[in-house]
């Protein structure tokens, strides 16, 4: 259970890595204004969003947490796993 953990946070810190500065960068595009985003706005924002998370990086990220988790148990340096 505890290898479960590790791997689900792991791959929640690696989808963060990859994927947040081309989110933050495709969201600073937006017009910034308190109202709520018009029709067109929000289809730009979903398509933001889309282009992100599948283009390949949450395998990336999947891979990357096994990974992770695999040389943490190898090593001994994940607490709880030794």
């Amino acid at each position: 259970m505890l290898v479960l953990l590790y791997l689900a946070s792991f791959f929640v810190l690696f989808c963060l890595a990859f994927a947040l500065p081309d989110l933050v960068a495709g969201f600073r595009e937006l017009p910034r204004g308190a109202g709520e985003l018009s029709p067109e706005e929000l289809e730009q924002a979903s398509r933001i969003t889309r282009d992100v998370l599948l283009g390949g990086r949450l395998l990336i990220s999947f891979l990357a947490a096994g990974l992770s988790v695999g040389v943490g148990i190898w090593f001994r340096a994940l607490p709880g796993l030794r």
